[in-house]
């Protein structure tokens, strides 16, 4: 899973059910997107969140601009990686690793 907050920082968790337990505010949440690139929209109160999927389409250009804009601002120096899109979503910095 792949979360934006409203900062635009970027999130890369496991799977949903980490994502769900990492994530505490709902309105804090800006966009996200599963390991297909299709998009996901949060659910919730705080503390209690359910992502689920917002469209059956990648949105893979989508993606990989934000990841872009992610690295440019947070990031400085390091480049997104350059690959297919398993192998790209692959390369993320997760979360606590």
């Amino acid at each position: 899973m792949i979360l934006f907050d409203d900062d635009s920082y970027m999130y890369v968790l496991p799977d949903r059910a980490s994502a769900e337990a990492w994530w505490e505010m709902p309105d804090e949440y800006a966009c996200g997107f599963d390991a297909l690139a299709r998009p996901l929209r949060m659910t919730g109160k705080p503390h209690q969140v359910t992502l689920e999927l917002s469209g059956d389409e990648p949105a893979e250009a989508d993606l990989r601009r934000l990841v872009a804009d992610y690295y440019q601002r947070f990031l400085r120096g390091n480049m997104p990686p350059q690959a297919a899109l398993s192998e790209f979503i692959a390369g993320l910095p997760v979360e606590g690793a």
